[in-house]
């Protein structure tokens, strides 16, 4: 007897398809996985047997994913002729579970900056308030600019077997979101220190004091969970954006924001002004292993 695979339907609104070639980047055995267990019945870009036609006759849909934000406006777009909003309605209505997918879909992300649309929104703006009937939980936001593609299929599997998940106050699940981006990173004891990184794509120094590190306020779990199971940006020596927050974008992201020399934003959980006392504090100590270069270029010139 064929075993029963839940229904996945894709929705692709206004988006940069950041969020699809995340999942394509997932581990090959997860995703084999989540081929296993779940019908993949449409996305526009990665299925060619069905068409939004067959989508809208549905009478249920297991799991509606969104990716991108959502316009009530169709001057500006529209899918297959429909207007965004009353599709994602249309199909809201036949599904038992809503993921928004990305930061563009929870909370409107890029998307929202553009001023000649004032509707473009997250999935949340606009359904939170509904009735709809078949839902068996709160919309689920997956924030993340892309999310993290474990972050999809850990959501999925956690629904298929346990019928509900944890959210925290955006709705984001809290397994994944409890704790901070900064929690695992390779640069921490720099950031105890206070020894900042002097550029970017460098192995030492921290990246909160200069170039704009927003880590130790931003709720996720990328240092924890790796990119492709190999790095994250801040161990490439990129500075973490923020962009699982509700305010992402920022404007000048890459640079740390001051007042008189002091960050004008502190990590989450503490005050200024116990944070500018442990800052002053260990600013005084010079710990040379940490002032030094991890790995010297004439290493490699004489290996």
């Amino acid at each position: 007897m064929t075993r029963h695979k839940p229904k996945i339907v894709w929705l692709q609104a206004i988006t940069c398809n950041g969020n699809t070639h995340s999942l394509l980047s997932s581990n090959s055995s997860r995703f084999e996985l989540f081929l296993n267990s779940f019908d993949l019945f449409y996305h526009p870009s990665l299925t060619t047997d069905t068409s939004l036609d067959d989508v809208i006759s549905l009478k249920n849909i297991d799991y509606l994913l969104i990716e991108g934000a959502i316009t009530s406006n169709s001057d500006y777009f529209t899918i297959s002729d429909n207007n965004v909003l009353e599709l994602l309605i249309k199909l809201a209505n036949k599904a038992s579970y809503i993921i928004s997918v990305g930061s563009c879909a929870s909370f409107g992300g890029v998307h929202s900056k553009f001023e000649e649309d004032i509707t473009i929104k997250g999935v949340p703006d606009y359904l939170n308030d509904l009735q709809l009937e078949n839902l068996k939980q709160k919309i689920i936001n997956l924030t993340g600019c892309p999310v993290h593609p474990e972050w999809i299929l850990q959501t999925l599997f956690t629904l298929k077997n346990n019928k509900k998940i944890l959210l925290d106050d955006e709705q984001r699940p809290k397994e994944i979101y409890y704790g901070l981006a900064h929690h695992g990173c390779t640069r921490n004891e720099y950031f105890e220190w206070k020894v900042e990184a002097k550029s970017f794509g460098l192995k030492e120094g921290c990246l909160f004091y200069e170039q704009g590190c927003r880590g130790p306020m931003t709720h996720s779990n990328c240092n924890r969970v790796l990119w492709n199971d190999v790095n994250t940006k801040t161990r490439a020596g990129m500075p973490c954006i923020g962009c699982t927050e509700f305010d992402f974008p920022r404007e000048n992201m890459l640079e740390t924001k001051k007042n008189i020399g002091i960050p004008t934003q502190v990590p989450l959980g503490i005050n200024k002004r116990a944070y500018l006392t442990i800052t002053g504090v260990a600013k005084t100590f010079k710990i040379d292993r940490l002032n030094n270069k991890l790995i010297n270029k004439e290493e490699y010139e004489n290996s």
